[in-house]
């Protein structure tokens, strides 16, 4: 009896520990995850930081010792932490599928290929740059993620009409480009204009109101058509701001405040659909 209450105690505290070490890891409205969170995102700078040094010719021949010192050092610290985040999390599977988890293996899988394969991979550790993102939660961002909700229905929403939208810009730059392939290239022998498609790349380029400048039409018509095709494009730019914001609009509309309380901690400001408290986890 005395063993089994031993053993209870013994697995009760090793959870507490583990549920510490998950605050600190997976939240940042603590002081020690605040912490964290900002000694990681200088590791993950100074790691991309040394492989874009080492990428420089003259660094790379007089320094190699170093450069694999550092980079090695920083690929056990990250190998440990996602470790660890595996260990901390509830659902690891839905972790170590997750954008973050895929791309935390990802930012040490290269090192390790470098001992199959001594040259190339270990560039590809700048893919950590993408774990730069989790600033975010430094800045307390995470708390706009009904906001980014907000945006993403909207974006649904809205697809349909923009993908009907472009198809006709699309339709309509094919047949001003077929125009300028028989004006410029074929009667007036600019060689700008040289095929159909590179005359559609042209009307697609110049439609965005990019302009490289690398083709541009000689003849009088062509000039027109260049100019009608331009000021297409000005309005080309506002049709899908205005579907977009529409749609905003509407969203705007469905939300509601969720002034729930949480009963444990205190905390108000829960996202619509949530059932439990993202701070403390007690249901709601």
């Amino acid at each position: 009896m005395l063993t089994d209450l031993s053993d209870r105690a013994h697995q009760h505290e090793s959870n507490s520990f583990r549920d510490r070490v998950w605050r600190v890891i997976f939240l940042s409205n603590t002081k020690s995850g605040k912490a964290f969170d900002i000694v990681l995102l200088w590791l993950i700078g100074l790691s991309v930081f040394v492989v874009m040094l080492e990428s420089v010719e003259s660094y790379h021949v007089n320094y190699p010792e170093t450069f694999g010192l550092l980079e090695w050092t920083f690929t056990i610290l990250f190998t440990i932490e996602y470790a660890v985040r595996i260990w901390v999390v509830r659902d690891k599977k839905a972790y170590i599928f997750s954008f973050f988890g895929i791309i935390d293996l990802l930012s040490i899988i290269p090192s390790y290929a470098t001992l199959l394969m001594p040259h190339g991979p270990q560039f590809l550790v700048v893919v950590r740059i993408l774990r730069l993102l989790r600033v975010f939660r430094v800045l307390k961002m995470a708390r706009h993620l009904g906001e980014a909700n907000l945006l993403m229905n909207a974006f649904r929403a809205s697809l349909p009409k923009i993908t009907v939208f472009l198809f006709f810009v699309l339709a309509v730059t094919t047949i001003m480009g077929t125009f300028m392939y028989v004006i410029e290239g074929l009667v007036a022998g600019n060689t700008g204009f040289s095929s159909m498609p590179q005359s559609i790349y042209w009307g697609i380029v110049t439609i965005s109101t990019v302009g490289y400048g690398d083709v541009a039409p000689i003849t009088p018509i062509g000039k027109v058509i260049a100019s009608m095709i331009m000021l297409i494009g000005y309005g080309t730019l506002a049709v899908p701001t205005g579907i977009v914001m529409g749609e905003i609009n509407v969203e705007l509309a469905k939300i509601q405040p969720d002034n729930r309380k949480c009963s444990e901690c205190g905390h108000v400001g829960h996202d619509q659909k949530a059932v439990f408290c993202k701070i403390c986890g007690t249901k709601l």
